[in-house]
């Protein structure tokens, strides 16, 4: 069940681990059969397009932790947990491209754009239907769809959150907080909880790896908001400032909020950054009060709590890649 990682995800200790490979891929194309040939297309792109798979890696690393491994009779079950995961955040992607008027996902034309907006949300809502299906079907069962069920509202809440924040103006580090725990912190800690419910794995255990995921997903989410600032347009493939024209203050830009600098960038948020050299201001505001640095060290500090949490699982290799992972945020390019 081993197999060679995407190199889209480089640097990471995965020798001799399972990772989502042709069995995983498999498996997913079976769970996205369909009859209806708009949903199959959907399917089929979703399955080739590949990506990082982030969230099922997790997801194997995390049972591999507890040392649950590909010749264990209970792997074909996290396997399908993997894929289950997969498919809340395939379904989410689905509907934030159409919310977010994307016209491109991993390179391809977006499933709005090709089939219209009905196909689309009908497409990440058959997915939702699978995964209730594999859940039914699955060890302990009222405990995963709990936590799935969960997730999706904490999903769901922090997209629309987001929004209304934009809306009000009602900029905050608690609102930030909560919608990027939606955006990203709440499916990578179903990711890592997961597995440990379904081998009924003990609390402390189960705890280690929620907390795990919850503060690897933020420090992912704040990089890649610091990124959208900070980076280059190669680097993140679309323009620099995009959370700027869409009026969403992330962390470096609230760090400037509440100083000397308030009300000039609380305008320029307010505007959605429509005038020339808008992003380029409080680009170099926020170098000037070093809040660059600043998100930098709130990003070493929850990785740095994402590894101290799995001290309770004995070493492992699969442990050293879950590090290694909520290390690399440190550093991340992309």
């Amino acid at each position: 069940m081993t197999g060679v990682f995407s190199p889209s995800v480089p640097d990471l200790p995965l020798t001799g681990l399972a990772v989502p490979d042709a069995a995983f891929e498999a498996q997913l194309r079976e769970v996205l059969r369909s009859d209806v040939e708009f949903i199959a297309i959907i399917g089929e792109d979703l399955a080739a397009a590949g990506g990082k798979r982030v969230r099922p890696l997790v997801t194997l690393l995390a049972a591999q932790s507890l040392g649950t491994l590909p010749d264990d009779p209970h792997w074909n079950d996290v396997l399908r947990l993997s894929v289950c995961v997969e498919l809340l955040h395939s379904a989410s992607l689905l509907h934030d491209d159409l919310i977010d008027d994307s016209d491109k996902r991993r390179g391809q034309e977006t499933a709005f754009r090709r089939f219209g907006n009905v196909v689309s949300v009908m497409s990440g809502d058959f997915m939702l239907a699978r995964l209730l299906g594999e859940l039914s079907t699955m060890p302990r069962s009222p405990a995963l769809t709990r936590e799935f069920g969960r997730a999706a509202s904490v999903i769901c809440e922090g997209e629309v959150l987001q929004f209304q924040v934009a809306s009000y103006a009602d900029y905050s580090f608690e609102n930030y907080l909560q919608v990027i725990q939606g955006k990203t912190a709440a499916l990578l800690e179903l990711a890592a909880q997961a597995p440990a419910l379904l081998l009924g794995a003990g609390e402390a255990e189960c705890e280690a790896l929620r907390v795990f995921g919850h503060e690897y997903g933020m420090a992912f989410q704040m990089q890649d908001d610091l990124l959208d600032l900070f980076g280059t347009e190669a680097q993140i493939g679309k323009p620099v400032g995009g959370d700027l024209h869409e009026g969403k203050a992330t962390y470096p830009t609230l760090l400037l909020l509440g100083g000397p600098h308030d009300a000039e960038v609380r305008e320029i948020l307010e505007r959605r950054a429509a005038q020339p050299g808008d992003v380029e201001r409080v680009l170099t505001l926020a170098r000037q009060e070093r809040a660059d640095e600043q998100t930098r060290e709130e990003i070493r500090r929850r990785a740095a709590a994402a590894i101290r949490a799995l001290d309770v699982l004995p070493p492992s290799p699969a442990r050293r890649a879950l590090e290694a992972l909520a290390q690399r945020e440190i550093q991340r390019p992309h």
